[in-house]
This record gives C-alpha cells, structure tokens and sequence, in this order.
C-alpha cells in the first residue's frame, strides 16, 4: 500500500511539473510575473501606509526608503506593462486581471508617493519591507541563474511544493524583528560575562578582510556543531527532517526551517559575531555573504567552481548533504567552508557527480501546518 501511495505521489509530481512549465507566447510567463509584481506593488505601498507595524527600524537604517519608492514606482508600471502583454497574449486573462486589481488598489491607497515617515526602534513589527527586498531579489538573482546554469534543465521554475517553501520564506522574513530580538536576547543574558574589551580591540584593529574571515571561520565552526548535533540527536532531527523533506533542490528549498530550529539556529549564529565584536563593516560583509551562500547552496545551478569549491561550500557541495544517497547521509554539514568536514571525518564530494535523489527516507507531511506539529508528535 505504501509503495503505491509512493507512486502516486510521484505521479502527481510529474503532472504538476508538466502543468508548471513554461514557455514562450504562451501569455504564462507574464501572467505571473504581473501576479508576482503586483503582489510585491501592494505589499510595498502597505510598508509606506503602516512603517510602525509593517517595517523595521533596524532594517529601514541600512536602505533608503526615498531611494526605494523610485522602484517601487516602477515595480507598479511595470505590473501594468506584463499585465497589457498578458492580455494581448490571452491565454491567462485572469492573472493579468488580478495584477491589475493589486497594483490598482496599490495607486489607491498613495501608490510610490507616500511620505517616508520615521519609526520608533523599540517597536516590534512584522519585517515585511525585509520579506519583500528580499523576496524580489532572490526571484531576479537565483531565477536568471538557475535558467541560463541549471543543473537540471527538466525541473521547472514552479516545482512541485513551491508554494510550501514560498510560505516558509515568507515566515521566516517576516519574523526578523522576532528572531532578532530572541537572539540578542540570548548572547546578551547567557554569554555577556564572556565579553572581552580588549580580545575584541585587537580584532576590531585587525584588517577588514581579516576580520571577515574570521568571522566565516568562527561561525561555521558554531554553526558545524548545531547542524551535526540536530542530525546526531533523535529528538532534535524530528524538526531538522522537515528541512530534508524538500525533494527538488532550488533557490527556494533553504527556506524550509522548521521555526524552533530556525530560532536555535539564529541564536547560535549570533554568538560569534557577539563575542568577537568585528567592525560593523566587517559584519556587513559577512551577513551579506552568509545570506548569499544560504540561498544559492540550495539553488539549481552548475556553477563550475573551480579550486573554490576545496575551500566554500557550493551547491554541488551542498546538495550532497541533502542525498538520499546512503553515503551521503550525515555528511557535509558546514555552512560555509567544508574545513570542518573535513577535519572530523564527515566530507562527502564525489568529484564530477551529484545527487539523483534528495529528501529524507520517511516521507514527511505535506503541508505546512502538518510539518510544523511533525516533531511534538509521538513517533510510532
């Protein structure tokens, strides 16, 4: 009966492949790219219309919000312009008809004119600016990549279970101010007596590509353990499972955290950057590179690395963590470097091969909520 099911469900994932695909002159692409902008038009006048409940303080002091209203501006005429091509072409009308509605409503309510207006930073609010920067960035950066270098060329843009990984990035971006405030909380209240004024002048005198560096080096060493012991520990690979259920690698699949790993995770990562007390420009650096690499490990690219794969964690690196290959199993746990891999015997990196298969061995649930109770239920 369970094989069945299995074929089943594999079924229904080659049809829903089939059914997402793309391609051109069909009015497709452009019907959800104008669902996509004008979703992205709405929510941006929403961030304008309520900052003290939508927006970050922490966040707004590292963009412009002025210099953001000129893209909104032409996220929203730019909804309008797919929307006109999605009508002309005629086959997906409808989404054409929602984009308009969204970015309509989006002029309605002030559109790219609304006055920029300063927050309290103690207030705690749904990161939803940072949701959509985000959001926006990684749909033009990791879509282009894993068009023109996928590694596999059959999977579409629209996979199966993307909407599951859209609602977990969702989640996860617009709980920042939450994960950032548990965090602080707890390098601040568990390890402030560890602080040293003098440890961290010394670094904070060091060069700034120094500084970085030893950022990567400290964090990945953190972050090395966290990942072995979630795997390693019955009770704690019940939540980190539901980030190996995802079966399809792309930009989007690094999204599936379950919250309390998410939570652990973060609070972890921060111990280091505290500690060490870099320069902020060093910290930016690194925030930006660890952003970067999160996603793009998981993306569907055949990026050829070069000798910088024996010294980053890259995608071909990455995806071998998520095999269901069974000598791939409990291997590749860096964040950033296969260093400590390889220094305590769990390097995993065949030379030319990649995965054939991924996700976990015990198929989990399939929905969001489902996944979310998964690890408090008792297992049979």
């Amino acid at each position: 009966m369970s094989e069945l099911k299995d074929y089943q469900y594999q079924a229904r994932q080659i049809e829903d492949m089939t059914q997402h695909m793309f391609r051109f002159g069909e009015g497709k692409i452009s019907g959800y790219a104008a669902v996509f902008l004008g979703c992205i038009s709405f929510l941006g006048v929403l961030c304008y219309q309520f900052p003290s409940y939508l927006t970050t303080a922490d966040l707004r002091a590292a963009y412009d919000g002025v210099a953001l209203q000129t893209l909104l501006k032409w996220v929203m005429w730019g909804t309008l312009l797919f929307a006109l091509l999605t009508f002309m072409l005629g086959n997906y009308r409808r989404l054409g008809a929602i984009s308009v509605l969204l970015v309509l409503a989006g002029f309605a309510m002030g559109g790219y004119t609304l006055p920029v207006s300063e927050i309290e930073s103690n207030n705690l609010t749904l990161g939803l600016d940072w949701l959509l920067l985000t959001l926006l960035g990684s749909v033009c950066i990791f879509t282009f990549l894993e068009k023109i270098i996928p590694k596999y060329r059959e999977q579409a843009v629209l996979r199966p279970e993307w909407q599951i990984d859209l609602l977990y990035f969702c989640v996860n971006h617009l709980l920042i101010a939450v994960l950032l405030l548990i965090s602080n909380h707890f390098v601040s209240s568990i390890f402030g007596w560890a602080i040293n004024n003098d440890l961290q002048q010394t670094i904070q005198s060091m060069p700034l590509w120094l500084q970085v560096i030893l950022l990567i080096i400290s964090a990945d060493f953190v972050l090395y353990w966290a990942h072995r012991t979630f795997h390693e520990r019955p009770v704690l690979w019940r939540f980190h499972a539901v980030h190996h259920s995802v079966e399809h690698m792309d930009w989007l699949a690094g999204s599936r955290n379950h919250i309390v790993q998410t939570i652990v995770d973060r609070s972890l990562a921060m111990l280091p950057l505290y500690l060490l007390g870099t320069s902020k420009a060093a910290l930016d650096i690194y925030v930006v590179f660890a952003a970067f690499q999160a996603v793009l490990v998981h993306a569907n690219v055949a990026i050829p690395f070069g000798p910088l794969k024996y010294l980053l964690v890259t995608p071909q690196y990455h995806h071998w963590h998520h095999s269901t290959d069974k000598p791939a199993i409990d291997t590749n746990y860096a964040a950033h470097t296969p260093l400590f891999d390889r220094l305590f015997n769990t390097y995993h990196m065949p030379r030319r091969h990649w995965p054939k298969e991924y996700g976990t061995t015990k198929r989990l649930p399939r929905s969001f909520l489902k996944q979310l109770i998964y690890p408090f239920k008792r297992s049979k």
